[in-house]
């Protein structure tokens, strides 16, 4: 997803365009990975010392409730990235050691939903864990 994709979401529902969730929305364009909250934190306070963590979170929050960005949890920390810009349905490899991410084209539902033909599937989240080529210990 684009800032300008971004912030049209926000505008559509309202949401002040402020100098925070601009530098929030600029962070994560540039991380393309998945980041805990501190890291968020970490980071942008270079460019707006002073940021509080509950108006991060709060942010955080928000821009993943309006599918903006993209929520996991691992170890039992949420992680966030911004949404994916393809249109099309996949999941991701998660590197647990820098939170990089590779798409994988296809979907274990397929096969899945043949066992549930009598059931309502109303969502799923598959992820896969591990360390990408950069991190693995050799």
């Amino acid at each position: 997803m684009s800032i300008d994709e971004a912030w049209d979401i926000l505008l559509k529902y309202d949401y002040k365009r402020t100098k925070n969730r601009e530098i929030l929305l600029r962070f994560f364009d540039d991380a393309d990975r998945y980041v805990t909250a501190m890291e968020v934190r970490v980071a942008v306070e270079r460019d707006n010392p002073g940021i509080s963590f509950d108006t991060i979170y709060r942010n955080l929050a928000m821009f993943s409730k309006l599918g903006i960005l993209d929520e996991t949890e691992l170890n039992g920390e949420r992680l966030f990235r911004m949404q994916c810009a393809t249109d099309h349905h996949h999941h991701h490899f998660i590197c647990t050691a820098c939170g990089g991410t590779k798409s994988i084209p296809i979907c274990p539902m397929d096969s899945v939903t043949v066992n549930l033909s009598e059931y309502v599937i109303e969502g799923h989240k598959f992820e896969i864990y591990g360390r990408c080529p950069k991190c693995k210990v050799g």
